[in-house]
């Protein structure tokens, strides 16, 4: 057997591929050591190939382009005008925060373009600095990144409901129940330094520290505050104006204020907050809610253990509940926080099942509901319809929701109970009356308050 190598592999091909096989193993800033050694080694390390794979591996780019999208000749190029634009910063800080809110837009595209165009292009270094001067305060260093990346959300009018944001686009949604609703967006750069000027005026803070990053559609109902110093996010309670009460969003043994070699560079609040936002959307926890014509993110968590799920006779009960921190009372003793729940009704393709018989359609006549904190029953409640209405359910008919509101001196504290429906319907039943369960649902404080 032969086993010469083919006569027209030469040693330098030989080598320059071994070569090229040992750099693409290097990191970036390895290659382009490499690139120093000579002409030849300056081709080797200079290769689309290397770049595309170190572009796509740090930044997930599948086209040369800089950070504002402009193109760029190649992807060796494109890394360059990244770690030029962003070279202040930590690198593994600023993969992180470009992963964040890469894995935002993604989801948007998928399920709620409608928010696109809500968002805004990064901010410039001289805009971030205009607010820490304007504001006299020094941004966290991963909030200095997010706004580098995305300058909040476009403030665009909407002059039928006199709002000053998009309605029902809020980057981070929110819940309803009764007639009040709440859509949170992220402000712009402009409008933190404004409303942050307006409410510390309005609460009397001595010292610069907090500055408003968030709110509702429905301004100064619920506002998202970032201690500049300690670097947590706070949320005002029912008691924010008169004794500025807040509640901590994200767990504070995650946060990191300076730069620990063991544990990495600073993580603010405002980086993990969106963080967990884009992986509860990623995994279905929160979803979009779509009534009439207006659709939002909203934060009724999805799935267990939060959400609860029982199927009696055919009729589905789905529930879970949110925390509701704008009119929790954290001074009050047997009322402390407010809890907004959703319920969701409908009736399986089989129709209704009750003693063997199928029907066609049921109707809800009664609820019950059985209210607890720290196991023991706070609230016994029995009466007809839920919240005025008598939902008739048919098969293939969209969940009817609703949603209410309860309140609770202690967490945790949970809500269980039944619906009595009538077969067919209450004017024209087709048999007797037959409870449907409501498994029971989480009354919690959350580690994340959204």
């Amino acid at each position: 057997m032969d086993t010469k190598p083919p006569q027209n592999l030469g040693l330098e091909s030989v080598g320059g591929l071994a070569i090229h096989i040992i750099i693409s193993k290097l990191g970036p800033s390895e290659a382009a050591s490499v690139a120093c050694v000579n002409k030849r080694f300056k081709d080797w390390a200079s290769d689309g190939s290397i770049w595309s794979s170190f572009c796509n591996q740090e930044l997930h780019l599948n086209s040369p382009v800089d950070p504002l999208g402009n193109p760029c000749p190649n992807f060796k190029a494109a890394y360059g005008a990244w770690r030029e634009a962003y070279g202040m910063y930590p690198w593994s800080l600023v993969r992180r925060v470009k992963n964040v809110w890469d894995r935002n837009r993604s989801w948007f595209t998928d399920n709620f373009p409608e928010v696109l165009p809500t968002l805004r292009k990064g901010a410039s270094e001289d805009e971030i600095n205009e607010l820490e001067k304007s504001l006299k305060v020094k941004l966290p260093l991963p909030t200095r990144v997010l706004y580098r990346f995305c300058d909040g959300q476009e403030p665009v009018s909407d002059a039928s409901r006199g709002n000053k944001f998009r309605t029902m686009c809020g980057l981070i949604g929110g819940y309803s129940f009764y007639n009040y609703l709440v859509d949170i967006f992220l402000l712009p750069i402009d409008l933190v330094i404004k409303e942050t000027q307006d409410i510390v005026r309005h609460l009397g803070f001595t010292r610069p520290r907090y500055i408003v990053v968030a709110a509702s559609s429905t301004f100064a109902k619920k506002i998202f505050f970032l201690d500049c110093e300690a670097g947590q996010l706070y949320v005002g309670t029912k008691n924010l104006l008169s004794v500025r009460e807040m509640m901590p969003c994200v767990p504070n043994e995650l946060i990191i204020s300076v730069h620990d070699p063991k544990t990495g560079p600073q993580q603010d609040a405002m980086l993990l907050w969106l963080e967990e936002h884009a992986h509860r959307l990623e995994n279905g926890m929160i979803k979009l809610r779509e009534e009439g014509t207006t659709r939002s993110i909203s934060q009724f968590p999805e799935q267990p253990p939060l959400c609860s799920s029982a199927t009696t006779s055919g009729v589905q009960v789905r529930a879970s509940a949110v925390f509701v921190p704008e009119f929790s009372d954290l001074l009050e003793e047997d009322n402390k926080y407010l809890f907004a729940y959703s319920v969701r009704l409908s009736l399986k393709p089989e129709g209704c099942v009750v003693h063997g018989m199928s029907h066609e359609s049921c109707q809800l006549y009664r609820r019950h509901w059985i209210i607890k904190t720290n196991d023991q029953v706070v609230d016994d409640v029995d009466g007809e319809a839920v919240i005025g209405q008598y939902p008739l359910l048919c098969p293939g008919e969209k969940e009817f929701v609703y949603e209410s509101c309860t309140t609770s001196a202690a967490s945790p504290g949970s809500i269980e109970g039944s619906f009595t429906f009538i077969p067919g319907s209450l004017t024209h039943p087709r048999g007797d009356p037959f409870e449907v369960e409501v498994a029971k649902f989480p009354l919690v404080l959350p580690d994340y308050i959204f």
